[in-house]
Formats: C-alpha cells, sequence, structure tokens
C-alpha cells in the first residue's frame, strides 16, 4: 500500500488514523450541566490510504464522522467511523489511492471517471431530522445520526439541481428554515451558483442560480434578517489548469473581493455587488445583521491572503502564518442604495471559528467566541491541522453591535495544545449565554497526545472547564462540528 508523505499534512497530530472506535462509559473530571443532554457530531479528515501524489494534504482525507454523546445519567460514549462516500468505497475495492490531486479529476486513474469525487468530510448539518455529512465540493452525504451508518449521497428526493452543496449552511432559528448555496454548480471551474431555501420540513423549496464575479472558493456565507450575503474573495479556480493536471485553487492578490446581496426570499436578478478590498481572503464568518438604520454588518474572520499554504505556495505566495495580517472585520453596506464599495472596520483579533447562539443566527447579537493564537505562550504552539499549528487561545468578544467591540474574557491553553473549533448549548436559565463544548488537543511526548472534550460556561470561559471528558483514542483535528439536543434526537425517524 505505501507510506503516508512525511509532510506536516501527515506526520505528528496530522497522523493518519484509518481506525473506527467505540467506546463507551468514558472518564468524566467535574460535574456535566443538566442542558448537555445530546449528541456532539464532528467531521474530521482522515485518508484511509495513502495519497497518488506527496505534495496532497490534510483536506483531502475522507470523511470521518464522529459522536460524543451525553446521556440523561450523566455517561458520554464516543464513536467513529467512516462516511461510506462513493469515492472511499471505489478505493476500499483496491486497497489504494485511485483519486488524485484536491477537486481535479483530470489527475485521476481513469477508470473511476465519473465517479462521485466527494469525501464528505467538512460539517455534519443537522436539520428537519436528518444529518448530513457536507463538502463544499459535491452534494452531502446522509448519516444515521445513532449507528453513524451512512445512508447515501443526498439530494432533496431529487430535487437540487446544483452539483454542489456547501459545507456552511444557515438556519433561521425563528423560522426553522435551512439557507445554502453551492459553488461551482454546474461543473469545475464555473462560475455558476445555485442559492437554496430549504423548509422546516426539510423539503427543498427554492433553487436559483446565478453568476459570481468569477470563480472563487466561497467557504462560507452568511444571513441577515431579510437579506442572504456571498462573499467573493480571489481564490481562483481554471478549467485550463486544472486539465493541465495543475491545482485546483491559486490565490489572486491583484483581483478585488465582492460581497453579493439579495433579498433572502427575492430573485437572484436582484443581486447587488459591493466592492471590496484587493487579495484579502476569509474562511468563515460570524454573522451578518441589520441596524436600525437599515444598514447591512458582515462580520468575518478577514485575512490578507489565503490562510492554506497548499493554496498560496502554487500561486508563488510564500509566507509564514505569522506574516499575515488578520482580524474580525466588519464589512458594511446599504442594501437599499446602489452598489458601491465596502465600509471596513476591524471589530477584533486575527483568528478563526467564530461563534454564537443559534439564536441570534442573522440577528443584531450582542456577543460571541472565537479562537485565535496567544502572543504571550511561553513555549512552542501544537503543530496541526491544514495551516499547520492550531489555536491556543478562546476569547468572547462582548458589545457586537458596537463599533468598537472589546475581548472580555480569554482561556489560553499551555504549549503544544490546541483547540478544535467549539459547539455552542443553549442554556436553560434566561439571560445565561450558554455553554461551549470544544475537543482540546494536547502534546505529551514523542508522537504522542492525550485529548479531552471540555465543557465550558459561556458567561465564564476564563474559569476553564466545568468539566472534562477523557477521550482515549488517537485523534485527527476535526474541520467542523454540531450540536444536537436529545429531544431532537429522540423525535427524528430513520427510514
Amino acid at each position: 500500500m505505501g507510506a503516508f508523505p512525511q509532510t506536516p499534512y501527515f506526520t505528528g497530530l496530522n497522523e493518519p488514523v484509518g481506525r473506527e472506535v467505540a467506546l463507551t462509559g468514558l472518564e468524566v473530571h467535574g460535574t456535566i450541566p443538566p442542558e448537555v443532554r445530546g449528541s456532539f457530531y464532528r467531521a474530521v479528515p482522515d485518508p484511509a490510504y495513502p495519497p497518488k501524489f506527496a505534495d496532497d494534504h490534510t483536506l483531502s482525507g475522507d470523511g470521518m464522522v464522529s459522536r460524543l454523546s451525553f446521556g440523561a445519567d450523566g455517561s458520554v460514549d464516543f464513536a467513529m467511523k467512516f462516511v461510506e462516500t462513493a469515492r472511499h468505497k471505489a478505493e476500499k475495492e483496491l486497497g489504494r489511492a485511485r483519486f488524485g490531486k484536491y477537486r481535479n479529476p483530470w489527475t485521476d486513474d481513469p477508470d473511476v471517471a465519473g465517479v462521485d469525487r466527494t469525501v464528505a468530510n467538512t460539517t455534519p448539518v443537522w436539520h428537519a431530522g436528518r444529518l448530513l455529512m457536507a463538502k463544499e465540493d459535491g452534494r452531502p452525504y446522509r448519516v444515521d445520526p445513532l449507528t453513524l451508518e451512512t445512508i447515501g449521497s443526498y439530494d432533496f428526493g431529487g430535487l437540487l439541481k446544483s452539483e454542489t452543496m456547501t459545507a456552511h449552511v444557515r438556519i433561521d432559528a425563528e423560522t426553522g428554515e435551512l439557507f445554502f448555496y453551492g459553488y461551482e454548480a454546474d461543473g469545475q471551474a464555473s462560475t455558476k451558483i445555485a442559492y437554496c431555501v430549504v423548509g422546516a420540513d426539510g423539503a427543498l423549496k427554492s433553487e436559483q442560480w446565478f453568476d459570481a464575479p468569477y470563480c472563487a472558493m466561497m467557504h462560507d456565507f452568511t444571513i441577515s434578517q431579510n437579506y442572504a450575503l456571498f462573499p467573493i474573495y480571489p481564490t481562483t479556480a481554471d478549467i485550463d489548469r486544472l486539465k493541465a493536471g495543475g491545482e485546483h485553487w491559486h490565490h489572486q492578490p491583484e483581483l478585488e473581493s465582492w460581497l453579493g446581496v439579495m433579498p433572502r426570499y427575492g430573485d437572484v436578478s436582484e443581486i447587488k455587488w459591493f466592492k471590496g478590498p484587493k487579495g484579502v481572503h476569509s474562511y468563515h464568518m460570524m454573522n451578518a445583521w441589520e441596524d436600525s438604520e437599515g444598514l447591512l454588518h458582515f462580520d468575518a474572520c478577514l485575512n490578507s491572503t489565503n490562510a492554506f499554504a497548499f493554496i498560496r505556495e502554487p500561486s508563488g505566495i510564500f509566507l509564514q502564518p505569522r506574516e499575515i495580517k488578520g482580524a474580525l472585520t466588519r464589512w458594511t453596506v446599504d442594501p437599499r442604495g446602489p452598489a458601491g464599495e465596502v465600509k471596513e472596520s476591524e471589530i477584533g483579533p486575527p483568528g478563526d471559528f467564530p461563534v454564537i447562539p443559534a439564536a441570534k443566527q442573522g440577528r443584531p447579537y450582542d456577543f460571541g467566541w472565537m479562537l485565535t493564537m496567544n502572543p504571550d505562550l511561553k513555549g512552542p504552539p501544537l503543530a496541526a491541522g491544514p495551516v499547520g499549528v492550531d489555536f491556543n487561545l478562546l476569547v468572547r468578544l462582548d458589545g457586537m453591535q458596537s463599533a468598537a467591540p472589546q475581548v472580555s474574557q480569554a482561556l489560553p491553553l499551555p504549549p503544544l495544545a490546541g483547540y478544535n473549533e467549539p459547539v455552542h448549548v443553549p442554556s436553560a436559565t434566561p439571560g445565561h449565554a450558554g455553554w461551549l463544548i470544544m475537543i482540546v488537543d494536547q502534546q505529551v511526548g514523542d508522537n504522542q497526545f492525550h485529548h479531552e472534550a471540555w465543557i465550558l460556561d459561556g458567561d465564564a470561559i476564563a474559569a476553564g472547564p466545568v468539566a472534562r471528558i477523557v477521550i482515549p483514542t488517537r485523534l485527527r483535528p476535526q474541520v467542523h462540528g454540531w450540536w444536537v439536543p436529545q429531544a431532537q434526537l429522540d423525535a427524528a425517524t430513520t427510514p
């Protein structure tokens, strides 16, 4: 079968695990809050076989879905399984990699032409009683939320025409509707974007297509109460480069960014394109919201370039992570007037993985949390993930509706430790911010790691975890996660 390349993408914490597990009765330290009853799902890229090309990277890994389940009796169990995608099955047939470069089918073995290439490894999406493992290069795969068995590729009962669906959906807590989009909707390097609305019952209600200013990596988007917002950053695809065996993505710092804004129940012909600065990039948005004057605010973790070296370097951009400038950044536009330029202001630290309560999605909000780097760390950070180092500082920001939100609390980690993205669990106590759950990784020796799930009080993150759950198996860094309350799992039915 060969060996995995000895590059940072496949060594240390990034070393492939390739093992499905089922563990019961995990060791718990502290007290699990009564609201934490349900399941925390995680999406993890984990390649089952060494890649065809030595310069492959973390995000090509096969989708692995894990479930950390919290019982009514205070017990905690953990399970992890591969998503049985068509690609994973095809490679299992021969016991080796058959698909080539990231999102480039022209580098695959000829005999897998036409096989669905997605690895479904980015986000476990929960809506209308269904668990979908999503990655933006294809349609999602439906997974049984209890057994983690793969049910199959999901296209909303044959109604979805787009070939792709984002891993970053947005759900309106008041209406229960799910909003999503698919870019490169009709094929590689296409400018076509499909904008979709799904009812609270899980039925696809609307699918409209429009053209982006250019083919861009659109990893995330947002909604407000009245609008859908589509950010375009200059990480671009080119069909001739792909056919020549090149990389799917290059970053083009000379190109402007754009923010497309349309009424969220409107027609795509109403979209307005507001111009942003050149060369910037963001993977994740915190929120979008409208103020009392009708102005629209778009809060994103913005960087001066693409954060991923495997995208920058083929583009001729060679930077160390510390050389990339970033900040939680607000773009403000007037959606009622003519399209112009965004008004930009920095409102928070550099970092990523922003989290807010689901009830505040698309609404004015007062606080949120995000991950960043501790400038006072006395020792090395944890080498991990697609960027190369893990975040080691969790912060809470307050005053989000003001022009200058403040970091009100922070929880640093020691050297050689890192946070994975938190999920939020609502509190039953009025006025309480709720709870955060996340996996914390700690290197404890040469290629030895300790993994725990931490539960934090959202109003008192600086106090540290109220509960720690030891996970006694090797884990790889996750991409994204999702919290599902036990009541919703109990109400769900799986065919």
